[in-house]
């Protein structure tokens, strides 16, 4: 992670190396906080952050399904992330809104604890590598099982949630994977550890049900519309690991991963197919500004000023 100038925190943007927490704060030991994965892309126009208030929204629902409330409203996020852009002056950025319980009590319940609100943001290119966006890369099948929607609400982007992915992604690495593929209890494909899956077959693209205890991926959905736009019809239910295996492409979706190929899963090879790399330019050109489609999504920052001292 590349070090930026200012970091917003709890209304206020202060220097990066002060931007700290103590280490009694209740999120730290229980998990008990959302965030928000959010890009920044150079355009014509400048600097423009990808459907940030869609992003904020969902920051917003996961911190009810906490029963948290997060002291800023999303219209106060979204000047705050949009300033923070322009202070830092990066053309392209990934941009990380977090909230969590703070420094209060220390037992399960966060009870009176205050609600710490920070926006992040620093250079990130390719999450899964230029080459992997270019020409895939390998997935294993996790021998961890995706949670379950009754053991914590899958549609919160929960900081405590993600042990269950860094698990099946600390797995895959170790055996030489770039990725993990997490399935259901049921064996159902749910999806990566930060990523949606699609699957194409016959010149149709297959996504899990959000039944599979997925996370309503904004680049997800941002898919489904562009591969409709281009033609494609979009069919969402149940996939079984068989269905990953004869596939003709599989590709991960999401935010930090944008649209990468998938060549292989386990020792099936599937290799990157015409229909990804369409959509993968397609998503590429309107997250950049080059496509009339989507301009509602892009929300462009102000003119670089310096920070404050």
């Amino acid at each position: 992670m590349r070090e930026t100038e200012k970091i917003w925190m709890n209304g206020e943007l202060v220097d990066w190396g002060d931007a700290k927490i103590h280490v009694g704060a209740h999120g730290l030991h229980y998990g008990s906080g959302v965030f928000e994965g959010i890009r920044c892309y150079e355009t014509p126009q400048g600097p423009a952050v990808f459907r940030l208030t869609d992003h904020l929204d969902r920051l917003h629902n996961s911190a009810r399904l906490l029963s948290m409330e997060i002291p800023y409203s999303v219209d106060e996020l979204r000047a705050a992330s949009l300033e923070l852009v322009a202070v830092n002056g990066l053309p392209e950025c990934y941009l990380r809104p977090i909230a969590f319980y703070g420094y209060g009590e220390l037992g399960v319940a966060a009870g009176t604890n205050p609600v710490e609100t920070v926006i992040m943001s620093w250079p990130w290119g390719a999450y899964l590598g230029e080459e992997g966006l270019r020409s895939g890369i390998r997935a294993k099948i996790s021998s961890w099982q995706r949670i379950g929607p009754n053991v914590i609400p899958h549609v919160a982007k929960a900081t405590g949630v993600y042990l269950n992915s860094m698990l099946a992604v600390t797995e895959a690495n170790r055996a030489g994977y770039d990725e993990a593929i997490l399935l259901t209890a049921e064996g159902y494909v749910a999806d990566g550890s930060g990523e949606n899956i699609f699957v194409v077959k016959d010149g149709v693209l297959y996504t899990p049900s959000l039944s599979t205890s997925i996370l309503p991926g904004i680049t997800r959905d941002t898919i489904i519309h562009i591969a409709q736009d281009l033609g494609y019809s979009v069919m969402q239910g149940n996939l079984i690991r068989s269905d990953l295996y004869l596939a003709d492409e599989v590709f991960m979706t999401g935010t930090a991963a944008e649209v990468t190929p998938l060549r292989s899963i386990d020792a099936a090879e599937i290799g990157v197919g015409p229909v990804t790399l369409e959509i993968q330019q397609a998503y590429l050109e309107t997250v950049r500004g080059g496509s009339s489609r989507g301009e509602d999504w892009l929300e462009y920052a102000p003119a670089a000023a310096p920070a404050e001292a």
